[in-house]
């Protein structure tokens, strides 16, 4: 059973409030699906947007920096959960189409998806 410490942390997080999870492909050891520096800008623009919409922390939307995804090509790569879609190129501007269509509306955004 965890910890009263470590379920208040999660509360503050906004853990229990977590609706979806996007995992961005950034910051690589060894880059290989894009440029080092093409996931970090991704990355930090994914932070700010989802803060600037309010959709970090008790807004629903968890996100992670992963060190790889293992798809080495086409990159940055996303995958969002629960629905378990993949996304290719993902750019600040096609953050933004998956955020407003996916993350906010539901629709996962079918140009940008490597199984669609």
């Amino acid at each position: 059973m965890p910890s009263p410490d470590l379920r208040s942390l999660a509360s503050v997080m906004g853990l229990n409030a977590v609706k979806r999870h996007i995992f961005l492909c950034a910051d690589q050891t060894e880059a290989k699906c894009c440029a080092k520096e093409a996931g970090l800008e991704s990355w930090n623009f994914l932070k700010k947007r989802l803060k600037e919409l309010g959709l970090s922390e008790h807004g629903g939307i968890a996100r992670t920096k992963a060190n790889c995804l293992r798809v080495c090509s086409g990159g940055p790569i996303a995958v969002v959960y629960p629905e378990g879609v993949w996304y290719h190129s993902c750019t600040p501007a096609n953050l933004e189409r998956i955020i407003q269509e996916h993350l906010i509306g539901g629709k996962p955004v079918a140009d940008l998806q490597i199984f669609a």
